[in-house]
């Protein structure tokens, strides 16, 4: 054990292999380690649990990182950590063949509890969850740079996550946004823009599997944001597509992709609300509807008022799709189970007197991957559907 680290001391039996450990389960440290130290974690036995960021302001007290006693937590654990990352999404995965944006690491899903890298051309946007992984970001940014030589780099940290964690980092100034390429179609992401990292990567093979199906089909995107699922379907041939979104800046970036696709799309700025009952009350009718709105909360006690938003919604979209067509339809909320979306989508088809047809239901990309232990980093649910008179 490097006796070098601070020392924690769990109060109860540790008998889990999640790495987040919470503070109730936490002795105080005589002496507190600074927000995000590297720490030694023994059970109330003294018995070595393992080596993590320990964190006395946040819920989350520790974050397990390795559990081999031999192995420190250092420039070089973090470069072979990164390294593993990207030969996933490279060697396995193989996704330089199809696009140059991808999710370099997706938290726990990748071992690394607190970072998110994502990768848009020559630029790598690092978001931190974690005083951990801020305080130890220059090992970060030598480790993407072995990866990645010549890279830009777009650091930051939501507000919320920073009172959480106890940290401050100053939103940097913007860079210029990346032009990325994906299954052929062009997308310019802007991570200055205030919308995520840029460009959500994580639907690419949604995007992609949907735009196959709506050649010479009428298809209204629905929180169209950046015009992800409208720029395949037109580039995919369809006959019209309508995007539709309340943020009028995500709607000028729309715009400009669609541009860049040589494409024409109709994007209207617009509460889906009224759009979508007035829509129903001049009998419009598409033939693929896509519902991807924004996560409706990060608070576990307002789970049941998310399910009642998206049930509000999901019953309006399926009052404008064709008999026989597609409804596409997406929580990124993860506090909302694959589960309760399924549940909140039958009772939306029971309130609006449609029979709807499952006919695929998948999440995020395979560059999102998830631990088998560590639920937490599933949260996109997406499910297909034919929509049934």
């Amino acid at each position: 054990m490097n006796s070098q680290n601070p020392v924690v001391r769990l109060k109860n039996a540790w008998r889990s292999s999640h790495p987040w450990i919470f503070q109730k389960l936490v002795e105080k440290p005589a002496q507190k380690p600074k927000p995000g130290s590297i720490v030694e974690v023994v059970g109330v036995d003294g018995e070595w649990i393992g080596r993590g960021f320990y964190n006395g302001h946040s819920r989350i007290a520790v974050r397990i990182l390795e559990t081999h006693p031999e192995v420190p937590v250092d420039a070089g654990w973090f470069s072979r950590k990164i390294a593993e990352a990207v030969s996933l999404r490279r060697d396995l995965l193989k996704l330089d063949g199809i696009t140059n944006a991808w999710r370099v690491v997706h938290a726990e899903g990748d071992g690394l509890s607190g970072l998110v890298v994502d990768r848009y051309g020559d630029l790598l946007v690092v978001e931190f969850f974690s005083a951990g992984m801020f305080r130890h970001r220059e090992w970060i940014y030598e480790a993407l740079l072995e990866q990645f030589p010549g890279a830009r780099f777009y650091s930051f940290a939501e507000e919320h996550i920073q009172k959480q964690e106890s940290f401050d980092f100053r939103a940097p100034d913007p860079v210029p946004p990346s032009v990325i390429s994906e299954n052929g179609i062009k997308f310019r992401a802007d991570p200055a823009g205030a919308h995520k990292t840029g460009f959500f990567a994580d639907q690419r093979e949604n995007r992609e599997w949907l735009s196959h199906q709506c050649q010479d089909k009428r298809v209204l995107d629905l929180c169209c944001n950046t015009g992800g699922f409208a720029v395949y379907a037109a580039a995919r041939g369809a006959s019209e597509v309508v995007g539709v979104d309340i943020d009028e800046d995500v709607i000028e970036i729309a715009k400009g992709n669609a541009r860049l696709n040589e494409v024409k799309p109709k994007f209207v700025q617009a509460d889906i609300f009224p759009y979508l009952r007035d829509a129903a009350n001049r009998g419009d009718q598409y033939d693929v509807v896509i519902l991807d709105p924004a996560k409706m909360t990060r608070d576990r006690e307002q789970v049941i008022n998310a399910l009642k938003k998206y049930l509000d919604m999901n019953k309006l979209a399926l009052g404008v799709v064709k008999p026989g067509g597609l409804l596409a339809t997406f929580s990124c909320t993860g506090l909302v189970s694959e589960e309760q979306f399924l549940d909140m989508l039958r009772r939306a088809a029971y309130f609006s007197g449609r029979t709807i047809q499952i006919l695929k239901v998948s999440g995020a990309g395979p560059d999102h991957p998830f631990m088998a232990h560590v639920q937490e980093s599933r949260y996109l649910k997406a499910v297909f559907c034919r929509v049934l008179d």
